[in-house]
């Protein structure tokens, strides 16, 4: 009982659409193996990218050294935002499967209205969740001007520059100026932090990650620098799991922002990745990522 209640105060519940428009909302525990995640051990997909690679990283951490619970609230969505609204409905009519130690809202069509019910919800959940949000969330976070009620955004840089774009009502819209701001990073941040558009924290991912606290630049990570990552899709997607779950095994926000950073590289750099290597193959390298960057032996 006691161990169970420990899982519990560290568990992690995952919100994101699957690029699979047949598959209901699904909710349950999360399992990994062998590049493939299991909900409830009856749904199976493969962890290739998006909010599937997110749970394979952050099952890895909390396997390896959390010891927390992963769940997730899933739908399939094929981008029209069907699947999407399914789930908002989903959560606001059964608030008790966010009920959880740490939220994180990934893959998710913006719907500003929903948004807000979502919102809602969450204020009536005592105590309320740390919220992490990523990729469509964060944007409609930004959009409703509810930025600042996150605890962690995760953008990589052309996301920065949205939130750092006051008028833009999408990333579609991001005036070209800002997107051309690749090497003044941190003026996009100060710009993002200035209009309410960010949240407590930010992990920008970036050739250098930038960690940032209440709008200040507290670290850089940029070892082990492999080029070849740039290539890979879903490299964001496993940073955002392995930081969601180091958060949710109580670490504090901004160990737990740099420790990911570096633990990302590192299971980048042991993979030996090419072109073509899949990201499942960085998802397995990170325990031994998280290990050797904590100190010890691979």
């Amino acid at each position: 009982m006691q161990e169970q209640l420990e899982r519990e105060r560290k568990s992690l519940t995952v919100v994101g659409t699957l690029p699979f428009p047949e598959v209901p909302v699904i909710t349950g525990d999360v399992e990994y193996s062998n590049g493939i995640i299991t909900i409830s051990g009856r749904w199976t997909f493969p962890a290739q990218r998006g909010t599937a690679a997110l749970l394979g990283a952050a099952y890895e951490v909390l396997k390896n050294h959390g010891g927390g619970l992963l769940r997730a609230v899933l739908a399939g969505d094929n981008g029209q935002g069907y699947g999407s609204r399914a789930i908002y409905r989903y959560l606001v009519e059964n608030p008790d499967v966010i009920r959880t130690n740490v939220l994180v809202f990934h893959y998710l069509f913006p719907d500003v209205d929903w948004h807000g019910k979502i919102i809602i919800a969450l204020e009536k959940i005592s105590p309320r969740p740390i919220l992490i949000a990523d990729a469509g969330f964060m944007y409609v976070a930004k959009m409703s001007g509810q930025a600042s009620l996150y605890d962690l955004f995760t953008p990589d840089v052309g996301e920065l520059a949205f939130l750092a774009d006051e008028e833009a009502p999408h990333p579609f819209y991001t005036r070209g100026f800002l997107l051309h701001e690749n090497n003044r990073l941190f003026d996009l941040i100060e710009r993002a932090y200035s209009h309410g558009n960010a949240a407590k924290n930010l992990l920008v991912k970036a050739a250098v990650d930038h960690i940032v606290v209440q709008g200040q630049l507290v670290a850089t990570i940029s070892e082990p620098n492999v080029p070849e990552l740039e290539a890979i899709g879903g490299t964001g997607d496993t940073l955002t799991g392995i930081v969601s779950a180091l958060v949710a095994s109580r670490l504090e926000i901004t160990d737990a922002m740099v420790l990911a950073a570096k633990t990302n590289r590192m299971a980048g750099s042991l993979a030996k990745p090419t072109v073509a290597t899949p990201i499942t193959n960085l998802i397995e390298k990170i325990p031994y990522a998280l290990n050797k960057v904590l100190g010890g032996a691979v």
